[in-house]
């Protein structure tokens, strides 16, 4: 029997026993890392490798989200699922076009969000938002080698915690072919047991420090939780102190960490 392609495996992976743990990584160092210490698939994350270019998120072109996420796919065996943000577009047609190409790195899996970019009006009217979650779906869904699409509603990330809509949207976006839906910013738990009543697609929860632990997301039918750049952020909390140390005290007592980090790379890392 042909084995399941990526993109059959990940979403597999939304229907177990618990949540899929999906970590993000933002090089090949790092999709390395996670792979050894057991996950069974990745994400990609636009703010994180966004900060390792030295750019805030929003501020990659296309063609370099793309770039990093076919990276990613060729670092691992491991299924990896692209943030590509709100397509690159504001039409469906060229929206349309970001999948296509998406569509062969190799991919598992892409995101598209509802949000414009535009501060002033920071989320798309819920029509022209589902054509675009459509002609994202259009183009994922096609060929031999098709990806998982998740459709995402921002409203929460924008200053608008309005629930109602928000799972309106999602309700939208699975009609419109969304495979996984995510509503990045929900913390409540009664909010997130609320929309996953709502659906019938899996969603996705975004790690915070206000959300609640795997196991009660679990225990209201959560498919998946993700990080976002929470992991990258962290990276570079942790080299920011070292460096701090370094400058401001002249001691070296991070070396125990660089030394415990070496260690682990030469034991994930091919020679």
């Amino acid at each position: 029997m042909t084995p399941p392609g990526p993109a059959a495996r990940f979403l597999a992976l939304h229907h177990g026993p618990t949540p899929l743990l999906l970590p993000n990584a933002w090089d090949t160092g790092s999709a390395r890392l996670f792979a050894s210490m057991g996950f069974l698939a990745l994400a990609t994350t636009s703010s994180g490798y966004a900060a390792s270019r030295g750019r805030l998120d929003g501020g990659l072109t296309r063609e370099e989200t793309l770039k990093n996420a076919a990276e990613l796919v060729q670092a691992t065996e491991l299924p990896v699922s692209a943030d590509l943000e709100n397509g690159f577009a504001d039409q469906a047609a060229a929206v349309g076009r970001t999948y296509d190409l998406a569509l062969q790195t190799g991919l598992a899996g892409a995101s598209i969000e509802d949000s414009t970019g535009d501060p002033d009006s920071p989320i798309h009217g819920i029509e022209a938002a589902t054509e675009r979650v459509a002609a994202a779906a259009e183009a994922c869904h096609r060929g031999p080698a098709p990806m998982v699409l998740t459709g995402r509603a921002e409203n929460f990330l924008h200053g608008r915690p309005d629930l109602a809509d928000t799972i309106h949207r999602l309700q939208a976006y699975q009609e419109a072919g969304a495979d996984v839906l995510y509503a990045p910013g929900l913390t409540r738990l009664e909010d997130i047991r609320s929309v996953v009543e709502s659906v019938d697609r899996p969603l996705n929860v975004l790690a915070t420090a206000g959300t609640p632990p795997v196991s009660a997301l679990s225990r209201v039918g959560v498919g998946r939780v993700s990080v976002g750049g929470a992991f990258a952020f962290a990276a570079l909390e942790a080299t920011a102190a070292a460096a701090r140390e370094f400058l401001d005290e002249g001691t070296s007592g991070y070396t125990s960490q660089s030394k415990t980090g070496k260690d682990l790379a030469s034991r994930i890392f091919p020679a």
